[in-house]
């Protein structure tokens, strides 16, 4: 069967149609939201779920169907990070000494649409949010218009790298805000979107927030670390299995009984406003306090700007929407103190990985 341009708008006529037949039933549109869910175009799931929900509010079994098909393909974090107060801060403090009356802004990664409407609540005169994932860019986009800002704000249903910077933001930008930063820095693409964002749309001399983003490493003890591996159960020994464990363990930043065993250092620092290119790999030596270490321990440094900085260092003791991540050791390792340990790093493909000698 043809696969291309031709095949593809008779499937979506098809499917129009079938959209015009459901008309106002409520069950055959939350239907199509499931079929379109599974099968594409997904960037219709939203509209035809909340139309469903809208014609029968109080319909259990049209809730359950556009429960699974709203949520399919959205990741949880989404409702984690917003609720980070801090982070929240950080980001609104940096975008208030960066915008001015005439500031274009374009923001990567909509999510909920929080960081684009931060943008023009601080005085932007035009905000692009692009969002890759087509209910989630629906969601933002009812959610600005919700707020009052759809003359301002627009979303846009599509990745970073298939913008075009004249056709879809009417030109390059003064600030690149982004929030597309994994635990490990790294996770979620965010160097090869920087790296075409700052060269395809930022104006010379632009914004970039957060300016930087680092790893940072310590070595560290963690007793814990027995209670996540497997000994001897039901009499028998199942210790061959933790080599499967997953590695890194994600920890809380305020995770109790994790103890800094060393100095800090940043194993990478990547600098956005740059638009790189970053380096794959990367040493720095530690300087050991003295004692057993179970691993090394590596968080998030976020240099918003000249003055800001967002860290969810071990200890700090507030809530972080990001994750420590513990690398641990084979077995417990002792130091002497003052002793020299050299960490080493590499990513790919949003991997990173870290080793000492």
């Amino acid at each position: 069967m043809d696969g291309g341009p031709a095949h593809t708008e008779m499937l979506r006529k098809a499917f129009d149609s079938f959209v015009a037949q459901a008309d106002c039933d409520a069950r055959k549109l939350a239907a199509l939201a499931q079929l379109a869910a599974k099968n594409g175009p997904v960037h219709r799931v939203y509209d035809l779920a909340m139309r469903a929900r809208a014609l029968a509010p109080d319909d259990p079994d049209v809730r359950s169907m556009t429960d699974i098909c709203l949520s399919a393909g959205v990741p949880s974090w989404h409702f984690r990070i917003v609720r980070d107060t801090h982070r929240n801060d950080s980001y609104e403090a940096a975008l208030r000494r960066a915008v001015r009356p005439d500031s274009r802004v374009l923001d990567i990664g909509a999510g909920t649409g929080l960081l684009g409407m931060m943008a023009a609540r601080a005085g932007a005169a035009e905000v692009a949010s692009c969002e890759m994932n087509a209910p989630v860019a629906a969601a933002a986009a009812h959610i600005v218009a919700q707020n009052g800002l759809a003359e301002r704000v627009r979303i846009i249903p599509k990745h970073s790298k298939d913008l075009d910077a004249e056709a879809d933001l009417g030109g390059r930008v003064d600030i690149l805000v982004q929030e597309i930063v994994a635990n490990n820095v790294v996770g979620e693409d965010v160097l090869p979107a920087m790296e075409h964002a700052v060269r395809q749309f930022l104006k010379p001399g632009g914004v970039a927030i957060p300016r930087s983003a680092a790893a940072q490493v310590a070595l560290c003890a963690w007793p814990d670390l027995e209670k996540s591996l497997l000994g001897e159960v039901s009499g028998f020994d199942l210790s061959g299995f933790n080599p499967l464990l997953q590695r890194p363990i994600r920890l809380p930043a305020g995770e109790p009984g994790l103890e800094l065993r060393s100095t800090v250092a940043a194993l990478f620092d990547f600098d956005f406003e740059s638009g790189g290119p970053y380096p794959n790999a990367a040493d720095v030596d530690l300087t050991a306090e003295g004692g057993a270490a179970d691993g090394i321990v590596q968080w998030l440094r976020l240099q918003m700007d000249e003055s800001g900085v967002y860290e969810n260092a071990p200890g700090r003791g507030w809530h972080s929407a990001w994750a420590c991540l513990f690398y641990p050791f084979s077995g417990a390792r002792t130091f002497s103190a003052g002793e020299t340990v050299r960490v080493h790093g590499a990513h790919s493909a949003g991997t990173l990985r870290l080793w000492v000698d």
